[in-house]
């Protein structure tokens, strides 16, 4: 394969990768997989199925004439079981025919006969994901002999890559499915409801407590609410004196259940006045489907981080090794645009480690890495790794940072993230030509630095929530994400036993601030 035939298949891998991480939708995925195929290797026709956990059809894409075209599951089975698709599904390999007429691997059709469209060549390519198959690629061409074993090799990484968003929309579905299902039974269910004296003794039941506990609204009444559930004394107050005032307490436990497992569940208790006298009402809500969900969660930030970074490595190796190759006389435009994906990498980068980091940080894994720094250096740094955005929207970023601040002793490459979290944010929501600040200054033993932008602002509500894990503010025109971008700065500030914030400004627009101790002792 020449240097030109090589530039070509790594530019359309990045186009693939490119247009595959724009979408979690399985039929987006499908079509552009195969239709970006199709066009690369000049094909006539050809299919990429979708296989469940059992190797059953249960999706597909069917191109031909530069069409899709319906299908059922039924037609699906068919192509699983006969042909060449049924081969490479029993064999699990990739497979180049030369010459359909003369092999019989291939299933032959009306229109294959010699005086109809005659003899083809093809090409099949199972698509795996940690090491599953989750699907079959067909390209068929006109004109037998037409395709070689370069063709086969590019089709071979287009299945790679193919092979992991396929699983990934397919995860997505599902937690998709289970927030659907969520939903429903949260709306359409009673939940349970106990109400108690100040001893905690229950005094009434509602049936769905019964239900749920297994437990008659009789036998419950000569129990305790310290029986049925494990009560977290430090919210409700010794002898429930943080209740006594009006004040609602919120928690997590779980839900004793007689001859099954507790059932997790979020509490909610206050103080009520039920026929003249007052009680405590304790509404017990199954969480049980938001921690599948939490779950589901969980497992798609592992498999984004997992799945992603081996390939990602191959496109950050490909793209030194093209940055190599250029000669200095290169064309700017190419120039340009292998800085825009050797950024774009870098991003993606950030990401997976921010992942990875959200994982250990919520174990509680201490910070471990740590080096000093000159928080100028710091911003500095941050602000270059953001620069190429703000040109793009023309914004103009102030930096205001105070003389003779004190180094710092932190992991650099993680808080350098959270202020290029902090900053990438504020580009978003601020408009083009917007301003934007960061700056840093010492308040006795912390350094507080922040970042302030000129959007929208945030909410009152809101302002503790969007620390939290996929949580995303309901903004006309925002930009989409994970909700994990906040989530990862206030661990990671946490963890050096520091605090983050926003604030909206009197002018307009909000100012995240994260302090970090200057003398870090590391606790016991």
């Amino acid at each position: 394969m020449s240097l030109t035939d090589t530039r070509a298949s790594l530019e359309l891998l990045l186009k693939i990768s490119r247009e595959l991480a724009t979408t979690l939708d399985l039929r987006t995925v499908l079509s552009r997989v195969l239709f970006l195929s199709l066009e690369n290797v000049k094909a006539e026709r050809g299919s990429l199925v979708v296989l469940d956990e059992n190797a059953h059809p249960v999706e597909a894409a069917i191109v031909y004439g530069q069409q899709l075209h319906a299908h059922t599951l039924d037609q699906l089975q068919l192509v699983v079981e006969q042909g060449l698709a049924g081969w490479v599904l029993q064999h699990q390999q990739s497979v180049l025919i030369t010459d359909t007429s003369q092999d019989d691997r291939w299933l032959r059709r009306p229109d294959d006969s010699v005086d109809k469209s005659g003899a083809k060549s093809a090409i099949c390519v199972p698509l795996k994901a940690r090491e599953r198959l989750v699907g079959i690629l067909t390209i068929v061409h006109p004109v037998p002999g037409f395709f070689t074993a370069e063709h086969l090799s590019l089709l071979q990484a287009i299945g790679d890559i193919a092979g992991i968003a396929v699983h990934n929309a397919q995860l997505y579905d599902s937690l998709d499915q289970a927030h659907r299902r969520y939903l429903e039974l949260f709306e359409d269910s009673i939940d349970p409801i106990v109400l108690t004296d100040w001893d905690g003794q229950i005094l009434e039941a509602n049936r769905k407590a019964a239900d749920t506990t297994g437990i008659s609204a009789a036998g419950l009444q000569n129990r305790t609410v310290f029986q049925i559930h494990e009560v977290h004394m430090d919210r409700v107050g010794e002898k429930f004196a943080n209740l006594r005032s009006g004040e609602t307490v919120v928690y997590e436990s779980k839900l004793n259940r007689l001859n099954a497992p507790p059932l997790p569940v979020e509490v909610n208790v206050r103080k009520v006045r039920v026929g003249g006298s007052e009680s405590l009402q304790w509404i017990l809500r199954s969480i049980a489907e938001r921690k599948e969900l939490d779950a589901l969660r969980d497992d798609l930030a592992a498999m984004i981080y997992h799945d992603l970074r081996s390939p990602l490595s191959n496109i950050v190796s490909s793209l030194d090794i093209l940055n190599v190759m250029l000669p200095v006389d290169t064309n700017p435009s190419l120039k340009s645009v292998l800085s825009i994906a050797t950024r774009s990498t870098d991003r993606l980068q950030r990401l997976i480690s921010s992942l990875l980091d959200i994982n250990r940080l919520e174990t509680g894994q201490p910070i471990t890495n740590r080096q000093e720094i000159k928080v100028a250096d710091l911003i500095n740094e941050a602000v270059e790794a953001v620069s190429p955005i703000l040109e793009s929207k023309q914004q103009r970023l102030k930096q205001k940072i105070a003389k003779d601040l004190p180094t710092l002793s932190v992991d650099v490459d993680m808080i350098r993230r959270v202020l290029i979290n902090l900053l990438e944010n504020a580009t978003k929501y601020s408009p083009s030509a917007g301003k934007l600040q960061v700056g840093a200054d010492q308040e006795d033993s912390e350094i507080h630095i922040w970042v302030q932008d000129s959007g929208p602002g945030i909410p009152e509500d809101a302002r503790e929530s969007i620390f939290e894990k996929f949580t995303r503010l309901e903004v006309e025109h925002a930009p989409k994400g994970l909700g994990l971008g906040l989530a990862f700065c206030r661990l990671a500030v946490n963890a050096h036993h520091g605090r983050i914030w926003v604030d909206n400004l009197a002018e307009g627009g909000s100012r995240f601030t994260f302090t970090l101790p200057v003398h870090q002792q590391e606790k016991a």
